[in-house]
């Protein structure tokens, strides 16, 4: 009897389905999925409309479809919401919830199951029906939003734990070992379509972000940094010099803030910089500028409290407009001088209002205020603080190329780069707040490139890498005869968009000579064919020019020598003008902002690296050129700084022990130790059985790359010494194959040559490359990753010439960690029982986000790390697009990524428990950043716990937050108290002086600088619910840099950083996208922010997981 019901209920269901179908299709509106399940049967999910528990829907729109298209049309008996207050027997629910699960798993209408089992939930007028992938499944998920106001309210109707338990039915893998596949760039989750919107337009967002933004965790997270529990006591104390300064004497009296709009407020800089130092202003504004700061944009500042101004400035009034640019190669001056004579023909109105109005006041002593504990760090500290770091800027910036908060100038030294591009040093100043209730600034060095003074076909011509001018006069062309096709030549050029230049020939008159440009475009038109209209200013007459070359060569009497190049564009109010390109010339001290080229790269390493003793001598040239003393603005506002640097006490924290199979190493502060006769701590797993050698091959370097006799040495001698580390090789002698000059090709063949030999899927390919050709690297990675799933490791052909034993050693320690053993491990030897950091289960997590260069239309790459043992000594990664210049790590990505990886963890590592603790190390973010990195990063990593302990709703994991940060300018100069090159000793930490005046951040130097002077790395703990004391804190990071996998040496960042670094660069192999898109994005001109796209990222392509890859450490 009950089988009869059920499959009467089957069928009515069935008829009610087809009726609402029917019904949505006559509305026009998608009646199901974007692509079919592959279950038969299974129901195709429709737009659902209904009661709101007997409430009568408003805002119903027009063209929806009926409101009882999913109640009223399924008749009461088939389970419906009328049926379902009626009491059920427990069978029939028990059947229904078996009826779940299987939609669940084999993409079903997962909501379908409870509206029939609850009573209906209040439903949106339309809510068309989203699609997500789950495995090689599509699933319907429905989530009810409340909608006020136009806004998105992530308020869940139906029960939390309810849709949190179909997401983790989405999310979870059948085996942890297999999981389930990730959606490809064909199986991402779709996003609503154009009629997915709110009656009052506003766009639905895909439904299962929110569903996954229910997170109760996110209002419960910190809203202000941890305080620093103490300071560190262990290790030797030292005292070394710092390149930072104690500001003896600020200004406390009150000063106000203006909000600055020229124009229109959206003028380019350089015409507000033009009207802001004009003379008119200048006698305008009340006091004078030297009354005033400025950022250069919207606003400024003044002692003066004034009421709202407005004036007009006349730039043409001007009597010289602007600062002396360096000369060119003809030593000729180019000035932003008198205006040039206007056009009778085209007169330009070039009056600019300008407008200043009174936004706030700044109280200095509220930095006191703060620093003495009496306020919050809040608004009026930071105006404070901003308003000095304007101050010490203001002149500077006025004498010097400025860049941020970096001053240049050609007497501190330049450097031909090649390619048009040159590196100057210079000086870097900033201001900051520091333990010890004062305030320091902190100077260094600074380094960046520029363009060089250059006409623009010299500066394409060695951009493009072309032997002469002539070639690329040729060239640039993919095909002459089809105007639409260019090469990667053409795309370089416009590398030069946004520039500035001057035109320079015979017959320009001195105004016209000294006129400065701004490229708009290079046009793909040579100066043969670009025709335009001449008017005649007489009479009028319009004549049209047979083309750009006859022209100059009528009104100039110039014959060009390269008529075939492209033309310049740009822009004069609303005329566009256009210029031969070997006419232009580059305006030096403009930034080059790609980019750099291998050798570019080299030649840029060289002049930036300083040993500290001329890194001291660069400080103090740079100090000289500030020359603070006589700096008008420091002495008006009375900022006095000490001429002499900070000596703080610091601590040399005491080595490690280094565990290797059967024998322990103690490193002293050497920073180094040997691996010669000394085998792994753990070998490989499994031996090295299914393998090959593959050689690729390169054009035109048939004499120089390694033979095929050279491989086979090579493949011997690394045989024998992965075997002398410990590693165990069963197939001694593997097959070579090649040469191959498609690397995708290559990586292909030679899988299915080895899969052929041994009958099974190889385990390990070795590659041996004939140059550093960064292309070949990653077409081999993204074959090997994405397509066949196998590991790889790659070797430079001048290597395997060598065969070099060390050589051999380093790569056995990657080629060791890629098949699952363990180079080494720490010992802590204030633990005396196991010697290990961890007392509790412990999980490390590191994470890290990678951007391209600034104006490049690339994606970001998240990258996030989880120990995977008890040591926290091997890491497997997860890694995903993240948008384009986004830093914090979406839910989705983050959920993807560690999902996997935290179940894998639980059951290889735990025994099933959750951790503990769990360390959270983050790479790469900004101060104003932090507490969004614990309230979406962090609070998301508690919501997967709690999901995934759902055995122990008690139980919760306490988490220790640390930002790892690089990218700062803080230097140690411990002198005699360093090594032989004055570098600080790895283990050197200063907790004083200039780190924060009360939150929980150190300085330390955990590695031996091989070159220049060594960088430390500042940590900053952002929260800390486990209470872990300073000195194991800082124990834990100094010792954990000595078990990185792959070096013999301690490395300057946490390792769980350092790998998710290394997994987001090797992300860029996984993109779904050729190396000829690749080259055309990077070559490309610059965008702005605001040009960058908008929407997501495409997903990269999936790892295949058949050797468990996805849990190794394929990235190293």
């Amino acid at each position: 009897m009950a089988g009869a019901g059920k499959k009467r209920a089957k069928a009515e269901r069935q008829a009610g389905q087809k009726s609402r179908e029917n019904e949505s299709s006559a509305e026009g509106k998608p009646t199901g999925f974007d692509g079919p399940s592959d279950r038969p049967g299974s129901s195709s999910g429709v737009p659902l409309q209904g009661s709101s528990r007997g409430r009568p829907l408003s805002n119903t729109p027009s063209n929806a479809p009926a409101q009882s298209a999913r109640g009223s049309s399924r008749p009461a008996s088939a389970g419906g919401p009328a049926s379902s207050q009626s009491g059920r027997p427990q069978a029939r629910s028990q059947s229904r919830k078996a009826e779940l699960n299987r939609n669940i798993e084999w993409g079903g209408n997962a909501f379908d199951f409870y509206a029939q089992e609850h009573t209906s939930p209040p439903f949106l007028p339309y809510l068309p029906p989203p699609s997500f992938t789950i495995g090689t499944k599509l699933s319907n998920i429905y989530t009810y939003i409340y909608y006020t106001s136009s806004k998105f309210h992530h308020s869940v109707f139906v029960s939390s734990s309810f849709i949190l338990h179909i997401v983790r039915s989405m999310d979870a893998p059948k085996d942890p070992f297999k999981p389930d596949k990730v959606p490809s760039s064909q199986e991402s989750v779709k996003v609503p379509g154009p009629s997915s919107f709110l009656p009052d337009g506003t766009p639905l967002q895909p439904i299962r972000q929110a569903v996954l933004d229910v997170n109760s965790y996110r209002d419960q997270m910190p809203t202000k940094l941890m305080k620093r529990p103490g300071f560190g006591t262990a290790g030797k104390k030292l005292k070394l010099q710092l390149n930072s300064h104690v500001i003896r004497a600020q200004p406390n009296a009150r000063y106000y803030q203006y909000d600055v709009q020229i124009g229109n407020g959206k003028e380019k800089r350089g015409l507000i910089k033009a009207v802001w130092e004009s003379v008119q202003l200048d006698n305008k504004i009340p006091g004078g500028r030297i009354d005033w700061l400025y950022d250069g944009n919207k606003l400024a500042w003044s002692r003066r409290e004034e009421r709202d101004q407005q004036f007009l400035i006349d730039l043409d009034e001007e009597p010289n407009r602007g600062r002396k640019l360096p000369k060119l190669a003809h030593g000729k001056p180019v000035q932003l001088g008198k205006a040039a004579p206007k056009d009778p023909d085209h007169p330009q109105d070039n009056k600019h209002r300008v407008v200043i109005r009174k936004t706030a006041q700044i109280d200095l002593n509220m930095i006191h205020a703060f620093l003495d504990g009496q306020t919050d760090f809040g608004p009026p500290v930071i105006n404070a603080i901003n308003f000095l770091d304007h101050l010490i800027r203001e002149h500077p910036s006025k004498q010097h190329i400025n860049i941020k908060k970096s001053y240049f100038d050609r007497s501190g030294g330049v450097q031909d780069l090649g390619g048009g591009v040159e590196a100057m040093r210079g000086v870097y100043q900033s201001i900051r707040m520091a333990e010890g209730k004062r305030l320091v600034l902190n100077v260094d060095v600074s380094h960046t490139t520029f363009w060089r003074r250059s006409s623009f076909p010299s500066i394409v011509n060695q951009l493009s890498l072309h032997m002469n001018i002539d070639d690329l006069h040729i060239n640039w062309r993919k095909n002459m005869k089809d105007p639409t096709t260019v090469n990667e030549k053409f795309t370089t050029m416009r590398r030069l968009k946004r520039n500035k230049f001057i035109v320079e020939h015979k017959g320009r008159s001195d105004a016209e000579s000294v006129r400065v440009h701004t490229v708009a475009d290079i046009l793909n038109i040579p100066a043969n064919e670009y025709t335009f209209d001449i008017v005649d200013r007489e009479t009028g007459a319009v004549t049209k020019s047979p083309n750009l070359y006859d022209y100059y060569v009528k009104k100039y009497n110039i014959y060009l020598q390269y008529p075939r190049l492209p033309v310049v564009k740009t822009t004069r109010g609303k005329k566009e003008i256009v210029f031969p390109l070997e006419l232009c010339h580059m305006i030096p001290g403009q930034r080059y902002p790609y980019k750099l080229n291998e050798n570019q790269t080299r030649l840029m390493i060289k002049f930036s690296v300083q040993k500290p003793v001329g890194r001291l001598e660069g400080i103090a040239e740079g100090i000289k050129m500030l020359a603070w003393d006589q700096d008008p603005y420091l002495i008006k506002y009375g900022l006095k700084i000490d001429k002499d640097p900070i000596t703080t006490n610091a601590r040399l924290l005491q080595p490690p022990i280094i565990q290797m199979n059967r024998e322990s190493i103690n490193p002293g502060t050497r920073g180094s130790w040997d691996l010669r006769g000394k085998k792994f701590l753990e070998k490989n797993p499994l031996p090295l059985i299914y393998w090959g050698v593959c050689m690729i091959s390169a054009p035109g370097m048939a004499q120089k790359q390694a033979q095929k006799p050279h491989v086979e040495m090579f493949v011997q001698k690394f045989v024998s010494v992965y075997e002398g580390h410990g590693g165990v090789v069963q197939t001694k002698k593997p097959k070579i194959y090649g040469p191959f000059p498609d690397p995708a090709k290559a990586v292909e063949d030679t899988f299915t040559a080895v899969g052929n030999e041994f009958q099974v899927r190889p385990q390990f390919l070795l590659f041996v490359l004939p140059n550093s050709n960064a292309e070949v690297y990653l077409r081999i990675k993204k074959s090997a990753d994405c397509r066949y799933g196998v590991f790889t490791q790659c070797v430079q052909g001048q290597h395997v010439v060598k065969n070099d034993p060390q050589y051999h050693s380093n790569v056995c320690m990657k080629v060791n960690a890629k098949l699952g053993g363990t180079t080494s491990r720490v010992i802590n030897v204030l633990n005396k029982k196991d010697g290990g950091y961890f007392t509790r289960p412990t999980m490390v997590i590191g994470c890290d986000v990678s951007h391209s260069a600034p104006g490049i239309a690339a994606p970001s790459y998240a990258a996030m790390t989880v120990s995977m043992d008890r040591w926290a000594s091997r890491y497997a990664a997860g890694v995903q697009t993240n948008g384009f210049r986004v830093e914090m790590v979406s839910t989705r990505n983050l959920r993807d990524m560690l999902i996997p990886l935290f179940r894998h963890w639980m059951q290889n590592v735990s025994g099933g428990m959750l951790p503990d603790h769990v360390y959270y190390f983050r790479d790469g973010v900004s101060e104003g950043q932090y507490l969004n990195v614990l309230k979406y990063e962090v609070a998301d990593m508690k919501e997967i716990f709690k999901e995934l302990g759902e055995t122990r709703p008690t139980h919760e994991v306490k988490f220790t937050v640390v930002v790892a940060e690089k990218r700062h300018h803080i230097r140690f100069f411990p002198g005699t108290a360093g090594d032989k090159s004055s570098n600080p000793l790895p283990g050197t930490i200063v907790d004083r002086d200039v780190t924060h005046p009360f939150e929980n951040d150190v300085y330390l130097c955990s590695h031996k600088a091989i070159q220049g002077t060594a960088r430390p790395t500042h940590y900053h703990m952002l929260m800390d619910e486990a209470g872990v004391h300073p000195d194991l804190f800082q124990k834990i990071l100094y010792d954990h840099s000595y078990q990185y996998m792959r070096s013999t040496t301690p490395v300057s960042l946490f390792p769980a950083v350092y790998y998710a670094h290394l997994a987001s660069n090797r992300a860029r192999a996984h993109e779904d996208i050729s190396e000829a898109k690749r080259r055309e994005r990077e070559s490309g001109p610059t965008k702005s922010t605001s040009e960058l796209p908008a929407e997501e990222a495409p997903p990269l392509l999936e790892m295949i997981n058949r050797i468990g890859m996805r849990y190794g450490m394929w990235y190293i």
